[in-house]
């Protein structure tokens, strides 16, 4: 997953730019807007309302404009009404992607994300022909540089937690847990003093691509970037890998 891992570094730098043109707040409130509607206002009750807030306060959105999200999805302020949609399809190379999307208008999406796949060599293809590649994990990332512990004793504090796996990529460890357990492993980890550069609910690949033609390679980034900044896109997930030294 070492190409995959340089992509989320990539677009981790990348949502802290869009968050100075305050670009990640229309997609953070999208995303608590959709998750009022569906399981109510009450975080503790919402595990996906809880980690919506959680993002958005995590990019410093302000509390009135978390409330107003809120309020939005209940229906107690009225608003755009978006309808939760998925779409899958094929990168250059093979490449699985899966997209989650909010949008008000499912024609234009559509045509939108359709256009996207053809112009970097991909195809759209139909409801269900990669999302059994993806398992749905908590995540969570931790830099090396960050850490005062051993490895082991990194990988222990995460396995008592109830942590699945914990993975060495670059200059990180990621540790990958269940999603009934993601509070659960992330309270541990910061109790014992882990400072998180990252934490999730995500897809993550069974499998995964490797891609060795740079030419291929630029597609596929291409796409992932282009995908990434369409409005109603909120999440991008891929099977690809791409070697260290063609990424850079």
């Amino acid at each position: 997953m070492a190409g995959h891992s340089k992509w989320a570094n990539i677009k981790r730098r990348k949502a802290r730019v869009d968050a100075q043109k305050g670009k990640i707040f229309t997609k953070v409130a999208r995303e608590i807007i959709v998750a009022a509607r569906e399981g109510g206002a009450d975080i503790e009750t919402n595990f996906r309302l809880r980690l919506a807030v959680q993002n958005a306060r995590d990019n410093n959105m302000p509390n009135d404009s978390i409330q107003r999200a809120i309020q939005r999805g209940t229906g107690e302020l009225e608003g755009e009404s978006y309808d939760e949609v998925n779409y899958e399809g094929y990168a250059s190379g093979g490449v699985a992607v899966l997209l989650e999307a909010f949008t008000d208008n499912r024609n234009r999406t559509v045509a939108e994300i359709r256009h996207l796949f053809s112009r970097y060599g991909g195809n759209l293809g139909e409801s269900g022909c990669v999302s059994w590649m993806f398992q749905r994990k908590g995540l969570f990332i931790v830099k090396q540089e960050n850490l005062s512990i051993s490895e082991d004793d990194l990988i222990l504090i995460a396995l008592e937690a109830g942590a699945e796996d914990v993975l060495e990529e670059d200059d990180t460890y990621s540790i990958i847990t269940t999603t009934e357990l993601y509070e659960e492993v992330k309270e541990h980890l910061q109790e014992q003093g882990i400072v998180l550069e990252s934490s999730e609910v995500t897809m993550l690949p069974q499998n995964t691509v490797e891609i060795e033609d740079p030419d291929e390679a630029r597609r596929i980034l291409g796409l992932m970037e282009a995908l990434e900044d369409n409005d109603d896109v909120q999440n991008v997930y891929a099977n690809f890998e791409i070697p260290e030294e063609l990424m850079e």
